[in-house]
């Protein structure tokens, strides 16, 4: 990993609330002139949600790659990266107008970020139409041709997947099963119950079949809970995110489920923890990155990051969002004369072994999602603060 220079750009949380607010109100922004061409700059187009439901996963993703921006001077592969900010709000509909305005208007070289699944496959048609390469750093549904289409998190089904044999040998009978009703939440949730029961495990829902609330917003759990409370359940997975992860956590407690051994994956990840607050002390998770992992790459990015973010930890909306800046640095670097998106493209898939703050990982030549290890951690104190910490390691996830 490239040693930390001095920052040179300043960063989005230290500019003017209305430079903020003008640029959101235009969809994109320039991170410095917006119409550099040539050799020395490169334009990068950055999609995540700045509003909606997961507004603070957008938020994470986008410091992240804002810090790899700023800790290596500004540039990719020793060229000026002009980078442009764009609102997915909560999904395609606003997502992909957003990026068409990135790939026609701007005309990035690359495009990045991304929370939802729905937005990935609405952005992944439009990347792979217009040969555009896409790192996304979040969740990642199936696509049948991921030739532009490249991913530093994982896909959907991985930590459902990666957690079901541990659930399946310590919880002594069925498991309930439940997530949002989008698509995201059916490749989470459905990781986990393929897995769980082609192993042999009995799922507590009725007919077999996971639970779906309404989203983009459940107010109320409780009927929920009340069915899982009055089943044979020995114990409940779920997966939410955002503010649906704040309400389902905070409303599991007050419920008669509330004694039920409570699984999960991102549940309790990034601000949404202190949100919830005592609630989500025990709660089991799986996870593909934690700021407690012992490596040289997680103490750099860790301290990096404590710099600017005194008020939280890392999470890995924002490692993954970090590793994505990484691959276009390493790839760029490696490319001679103009940078096009055919030669980024071309050169990601050359760069082997990324050095990254989760441990090392690679690309799956088969489907450009990462080779890497999944995390079993659970909700502790830490101090006077709740923590993730890590318990064990589960899997090697990659196809």
């Amino acid at each position: 990993m490239q040693q930390r220079r001095a920052r040179r750009r300043a960063t989005w949380a230290t500019r003017p609330a209305w430079v903020l607010a003008a640029c959101l109100a235009m969809t994109g922004c320039g991170g410095s002139n917006a119409g550099d061409t040539g050799t020395d700059t490169v334009k990068i187009g950055f999609v995540g949600s700045l509003s909606g439901t997961y507004q603070d996963v957008g938020q994470e993703m986008r410091d992240g790659f804002q810090l790899y921006l700023d800790t290596h001077d500004g540039r990719f592969g020793g060229r000026k990266v002009n980078l442009v900010v764009a609102d997915e709000g909560n999904g395609a509909a606003t997502a992909l107008p957003a990026a068409t305005r990135l790939v026609k208007d701007e005309h990035v070289a690359a495009l990045a970020g991304i929370v939802a699944s729905g937005s990935y496959l609405a952005i992944s048609a439009l990347a792979t139409e217009h040969k555009i390469p896409l790192i996304g750093s979040n969740g990642r549904p199936d696509t049948e041709n991921s030739d532009w289409l490249w991913t530093t998190s994982f896909r959907s089904p991985d930590p459902g997947t990666a957690i079901a044999p541990y659930i399946k040998e310590h919880v002594d009978g069925p498991v309930w099963a439940i997530g949002p009703d989008y698509k995201g939440g059916y490749d989470q949730v459905g990781g986990f119950t393929d897995t769980f029961t082609k192993l042999g495990g009995k799922l507590a829902n009725p007919g077999g079949k996971a639970t779906w609330t309404p989203f983009p917003d459940t107010p109320n759990y409780l009927p929920y809970l009340s069915q899982i409370a009055k089943s044979d359940a020995k114990a409940v997975y779920a997966f939410f995110g955002g503010a649906n992860a704040v309400g389902f956590v905070t409303q599991y407690r007050q419920s008669d489920a509330k004694n039920l051994p409570l699984y999960g994956a991102f549940l309790t990840e990034g601000p949404v923890l202190q949100q919830q607050g005592p609630a989500a002390e025990g709660i089991w998770n799986v996870l593909n990155y934690s700021p407690d992992l012992d490596n040289a790459a997680n103490r750099t990015f860790i301290a990096e990051w404590t710099t600017r973010h005194t008020d939280r930890s890392p999470t890995t909306y924002a490692m993954a969002a970090y590793d994505a800046a990484a691959v276009l640095d390493k790839a760029i670097a490696k490319i001679s004369g103009k940078v096009t998106p055919v030669k980024i493209n071309e050169a990601i898939g050359q760069l082997g072994q990324i050095d990254s703050p989760r441990g090392s990982w690679q690309f799956s030549p088969k489907n450009h999602t990462p080779i890497q290890h999944w995390y079993l951690r659970v909700v502790r104190r830490d101090g006077t603060q709740l923590a993730n910490r890590v318990v064990q390691d589960l899997a090697t996830i990659g196809a």
